[in-house]
């Protein structure tokens, strides 16, 4: 089977995926997080259904709490926030010492179609996503412009077959 098989077969098996959504942000609250209400609009527009949101600090317990809550009960956790090199940017590096099973294509293909907008910048993003307790989680960077990127070009376009695989 192809991908385009595959992609067929979850459209038929996965047609609605539970999403789970986390802002990783010290000073976003629910009114003014325009990110976080994009991939929720996005991800609802798709067909799909939005079980979970929160705002949490970049504090590593505080994301730590928000995948654990999550992971098992959406098929998949969408952080954005925290991705960069900063000294308060800690999102990677808690979510990657809990990944099962990474997948490398995403931040490489983000990093990708992000230097085709804004140039070398794109190699401050440390995107990442993986597998982790039944879930598939994905991390990117928190603005509206970048998380607009990740949903349309990636993962919207393979969300159910994300959850299809991860099922099997």
């Amino acid at each position: 089977m192809g991908a385009e098989d595959h992609r067929s077969q979850a459209a038929q098996t996965q047609r609605t995926v539970r999403v789970a959504v986390v802002t990783v942000s010290d000073t976003r609250t629910p009114e003014t997080d325009r990110s976080g209400q994009l991939i929720r609009d996005l991800v609802e527009r798709a067909g799909h259904q939005v079980v979970g949101y929160r705002i949490v600090p970049d504090e590593p317990d505080a994301v730590e709490a928000a995948l654990a809550a999550f992971t098992g009960t959406a098929q998949l956790v969408l952080f954005n926030g925290g991705t960069g090199i900063s000294r308060r940017d800690r999102t990677y590096d808690v979510l990657s010492r809990r990944l099962e099973k990474v997948l490398p294509g995403f931040g490489e293909l983000f990093r990708m179609l992000s230097y085709q907008e804004i140039g070398a910048a794109a190699m401050l993003s440390r995107a990442t996503a993986g597998t982790c307790q039944g879930s598939v989680v994905v991390s990117m960077p928190g603005s509206p412009h970048a998380v607009r990127l990740a949903m349309e070009k990636l993962i919207l376009p393979e969300i159910q077959h994300l959850a299809w695989e991860l099922a099997r």
